[in-house]
């Protein structure tokens, strides 16, 4: 009850202030002691993802603490593993506001951000100054002007710099709100990508003696022909994850609803069934031979365990989160085990 009292009142400002608001609001209770109180997800085991022990399958997703700003604060809501970013090489404004959009009535958000971020160095700075020591996932992206023929190069950059600090990175090359960027999708394109992501993490690996799993992070909004080359692709290439999956460019469901027509990535629950279908895609082409993260419009307890169900073996929330609080946190370890 004094979630949705909170989130009543949070619901009559701007989303992208609100957003803000939270976040700062959260780090100032955790300095004063208050997430310390809070009580820890019942769950039944540790899990090994992508040879990563897991204190529990729910984490949080990309794109909630972009900069690496809240992790503290964000750890003690009793994640299993936290992802922030996007983050790009240089820093970056995003696109223009407004560019945070609810629909309550869908439980959807539809954003435009375009990677808004501080850029590799500040995000890494605000990692260093953290007391957060659980699993971190760093997503990292390329910048707006980068041309997409040298995207490659953004990536190796934030790579080498985040590598000793991440415990898996994420490759983000399906965000709608940054031109041409799903272009990565493609064949060809993703099979060089790719060939030199490896390249340099058999590199790092080497130089700092410790591997750390790449998992790439792919749209919604794809067709079986796709899929079949991204999971081709994938397991040549022995790419350690996949994240399935990022906001989608579809409207079907909310068109007809106040800002439904906005430009950008939707989420939140009109999500949930599309990426859960690409899930169980997945599921069949892998045969557990590159492990799933099931993310898209979780909003309980059931939702989660059909994410797992459909073949993901960890899960991760965010629109969720906005509109249920952190009993779905909660909730979603409970139901999973």
């Amino acid at each position: 009850m004094s979630y949705q009292l909170i989130r009543s009142l949070l619901f009559k400002f701007d989303a992208e202030f609100s957003h803000d608001l939270t976040l700062k609001a959260l780090s100032l209770s955790n300095k004063i002691g208050l997430l310390s109180l809070l009580k820890a997800p019942n769950t039944s085991k540790l899990r090994t993802v992508m040879g990563i022990s897991f204190q529990n399958p729910v984490g949080l997703a990309a794109g909630l603490d972009k900069n690496a700003s809240h992790i503290d604060a964000l750890g003690k809501l009793g994640f299993g593993f936290i992802e922030i970013g996007t983050i790009t090489p240089r820093p970056q404004l995003g696109n223009p506001r407004p560019r945070l959009f609810r629909l309550p009535k869908a439980q959807g958000i539809i954003n435009r951000f375009g990677f808004n971020n501080v850029g590799v160095d500040a995000a890494v700075e605000n990692i260093i100054l953290s007391k957060y020591k659980g699993v971190l996932g760093i997503n990292i992206g390329k910048n707006f002007d980068t041309p997409i023929e040298k995207a490659v190069d953004d990536y190796l950059l934030c790579m080498k710099k985040v590598y000793q600090y991440s415990n898996y990175i994420a490759i983000n090359i399906s965000s709608p709100n940054t031109k041409n960027l799903r272009d990565l999708q493609e064949k060809k394109a993703l099979s060089g990508l790719l060939a030199r992501l490896k390249e340099e993490q058999t590199k790092l690996a080497d130089y700092y003696g410790r591997y750390v799993p790449i998992a790439l992070k792919i749209s919604p909004d794809l067709t079986d022909k796709h899929l079949d080359a991204i999971s081709k692709i994938m397991i040549k290439s022995k790419i350690d994850g996949i994240i399935a999956t990022n906001t989608t460019i579809s409207r079907d469901s909310v068109s007809d609803l106040f800002h439904g027509r906005e430009i950008g990535g939707m989420s939140g629950k009109p999500l949930f069934k599309l990426s859960n279908s690409i899930i169980r895609e997945l599921h069949l082409r892998f045969q557990g031979e590159i492990p799933i993260i099931g993310v898209g419009g979780i909003f309980s307890g059931e939702d989660a365990l059909e994410k797992i169900e459909a073949g993901a073996e960890l899960v991760q929330i965010y629109s969720g989160l906005i509109y249920q609080g952190r009993k779905l946190i909660l909730d979603a370890c409970s139901s999973i085990g």
